[in-house]
């Protein structure tokens, strides 16, 4: 799908991409199909706000619960993920399928922009934080090892220190494995280019400077609750550097997480799927160990 109808009053998209338009359920498959038949073992399930897939003019009313279902029954799919949604549009169909099927990666980038309600209601993001937190709280409850991360903007019109407070509590109470954090600024024909009071750069470029503190803190100890753990890898290709057993090889757990590991022997490894233990957490990413034979 492509486009968006939310209209949020920070972002361009619906006025550079147009309004939300879905592909229908069987051109989607047939194309997930054609890439299973290649050799391809993960897809992602791509749009604007994939919540809404199937549900404007253009879809065929499909929802995105059944073409999670329908794209898992593919054979050769081992993995499916999927971005970017919208929290006012996650619904419990689609939270159920994490626990529900195996093939759904346990990972979900779910952007939160604000920890002050106040804030989220100028951005016109339809939520409030007791509604995100419920959300996550649904998530945790069907897949406890679901990996979190998201979207923040620091400095929109209006943001008091009270609220920015609130954005650093907010990300504290979720426990985001990481995020991405932005800088406010005015893009030329939304609404909040229109919105008073605009809050100084140097105010914007500290607040962002403590909230990224916050999430490399969060990334820190999201890796390190890792060590220890046996995973699953599906690699991707080589490593940029070579381990002292030889050449090292980098892939993804099922949270997305990037782990190196060496596999000697193995002439390529590429979109193999490897048991592995995870033996150090370094600054970005994971040092594993193959603990078994891999597929």
């Amino acid at each position: 799908m492509q486009g968006c109808d939310n209209f949020c009053a920070y972002c361009i998209v619906p006025f550079v991409r147009g309004r939300q338009k879905s592909r229908n359920l069987p051109a989607v498959v047939a194309e997930v199909r054609a890439l299973a038949a290649r050799g391809v073992r993960e897809v992602t399930l791509l749009g604007q706000n994939v919540n809404s897939y199937g549900l404007d003019a253009a879809g065929d009313g499909t929802n995105f619960a059944a073409l999670l279902d329908a794209v898992a029954a593919v054979p050769g799919i081992a993995r499916i993920r999927f971005t970017t949604s919208h929290p006012k549009d996650l619904n419990d169909d689609v939270i159920a399928r994490f626990a529900d099927l195996p093939q759904l990666c346990p990972a979900l980038h779910l952007p939160v922009q604000s920890g002050s309600d106040a804030v989220l209601a100028r951005m016109g993001r339809g939520y409030d934080t007791a509604a995100y937190l419920r959300l996550v709280e649904k998530l945790r409850r069907g897949r406890p090892d679901v990996s979190l991360t998201t979207d923040l903007i620091v400095g929109f019109p209006g943001e008091t220190d009270a609220d920015f407070r609130l954005t650093l509590d907010l990300v504290r109470d979720v426990g985001f494995d990481s995020g991405f954090s932005f800088m406010y600024c005015d893009r030329p024909g939304t609404a909040s280019e229109r919105l008073e009071p605009k809050v100084a750069q140097e105010v914007k470029s500290a607040r962002l400077a403590a909230l990224q503190t916050l999430l490399d803190a969060r990334l820190t100890a999201a890796l390190a609750a890792q060590v220890g753990k046996v995973t699953e890898v599906l690699v991707e290709g080589k490593s940029r550097r070579d381990g002292p057993d030889g050449p090292s090889w980098q892939g993804r757990d099922p949270g997305g997480r990037i782990v190196n590991m060496a596999l000697p022997g193995t002439a390529d490894a590429t979109g193999s799927l490897v048991r592995a233990r995870i033996r150090q957490a370094k600054k970005h990413s994971l040092i594993g160990e193959a603990e078994a034979d891999h597929d």
